[in-house]
């Protein structure tokens, strides 16, 4: 499954007001650009539990997982997969 169809709107529409998908590029940095900060990414992790269905434990709560749409891509593949 590709996450990306999942996460970029969510990103674009709750923290860039936008649909626009040139907004933000998928490898990014969302906490450096300022786009997500530490409530952002609770908001982003209530919205990924919710909708596909995992659980993010708190040591998974950190930037290398949730920096950039590629990177929570990659942390939704492996928690699905395992």
């Amino acid at each position: 499954m590709d996450f990306k169809t999942i996460v970029k709107p969510f990103i674009l529409g709750n923290f860039l007001f936008t649909d626009d998908a040139a907004a933000v590029a998928d490898d990014s940095s969302l906490i450096r650009g300022g786009i997500v900060d530490s409530t952002g990414i609770l908001e982003l992790i209530e919205f990924l539990e919710a909708t596909c269905g995992i659980r993010v434990a708190a040591e998974e709560m950190v930037p290398a997982n949730f920096d950039s749409i590629d990177t929570i891509s990659a942390f939704l593949q492996r928690k699905t997969a395992a």
